[in-house]
């Protein structure tokens, strides 16, 4: 490869730009998300004044059209149908892999992080949203489209929780009950200022394992990685294991649980995973 990649994790808050080879030869950029036209932009010309790349991996806030490189339905105001892979495929002249957030940094965590040696697992992200990918054989596993593991329905006790959920769409989806604007909106203040001993985070282990109990129903996988930012919370994980194993009641084996390896570096680690392989062509498996 004569010359870098790029990778893209692009985020309904802020995008991140980075370029090099893997984890250890990177340089990196982050910028706020604003208009369609500022924010792709902004990727273009970080990629030309650090003198061009290879490829271009790009995993992006959606809902996504896969196949057309767009942004579809998203809330995020002004985004929604926007191209994103085409502009700066045609403004930088290189091949451009186009991926949901969730599935680059699931390939994130395959080439270089907690999945390594991995073919078949799962990643979800608890964080802003919740999302999910399943990669099978090493890829991620998409259909009509891509998977929404976070607007899953879950059980939800509203004398327990009376809380009606934050989507704006489902309202107590997954997402509604346990992102952490949920965990925002339901208490009053963000996730990081509720003390340890607060109920919301039983609550919020509870949540957490009943979606990873329908993900393990129906994907049946031997491991599942959880990132984003409220599942690092300390001793969380701990609890959604013993939640998990509990909800599943002995009928199958509950699957392995770790937490990411790459943090919050995942996303945009994997972009730059999918603009290696796009560089190298189809003759790589």
């Amino acid at each position: 490869m004569s010359r870098p990649v790029g990778g893209v994790e692009a985020g309904g808050t802020k995008w991140v730009c980075a370029i090099g080879t893997g984890p250890d030869d990177i340089t990196v950029g982050t910028f706020p998300t604003t208009t369609p036209d500022e924010t792709i932009g902004r990727v273009v010309t970080f990629f030309r004044e650090a003198g061009g790349v290879e490829a271009v991996g790009i995993g992006s806030f959606g809902p996504v059209d896969l196949a057309r490189g767009r942004i579809t339905t998203t809330p995020k105001p002004g985004w929604a149908s926007t191209a994103v892979a085409e502009p700066i495929r045609s403004a930088l002249g290189v091949p451009v892999a186009f991926e949901t957030d969730v599935g680059a940094a699931a390939i994130g965590e395959l080439r270089w992080g907690a999945a390594q040696g991995q073919r078949t697992f799962c990643y979800v992200t608890v964080g802003t949203g919740i999302g999910g990918a399943a990669v099978v054989d090493g890829v991620v596993l998409h259909g009509a489209g891509h998977a929404e593991m976070g607007h899953q329905r879950i059980p939800h006790d509203l004398t327990a929780d009376a809380f009606p959920g934050s989507c704006p769409f489902h309202g107590d989806c997954w997402e509604g009950l346990a992102s952490g604007p949920a965990v925002a909106a339901r208490w009053g203040c963000p996730a990081t200022e509720l003390p340890p001993d607060h109920p919301a985070w039983a609550l919020e282990a509870g949540y957490i394992a009943a979606g990873l109990a329908n993900i393990t129903y129906v994907l049946m996988p031997a491991l599942v990685i959880v990132g984003g930012g409220v599942a690092g919370r300390p001793g969380l994980l701990d609890q959604v294991r013993v939640d998990l194993v509990r909800l599943l009641a002995g009928y199958v084996p509950a699957p392995e649980v770790r937490g990411a390896g790459l943090g919050d570096r995942a996303g945009v680690l994997g972009a730059l995973a999918l603009a290696v392989d796009v560089a190298a062509g189809p003759q790589r498996k």
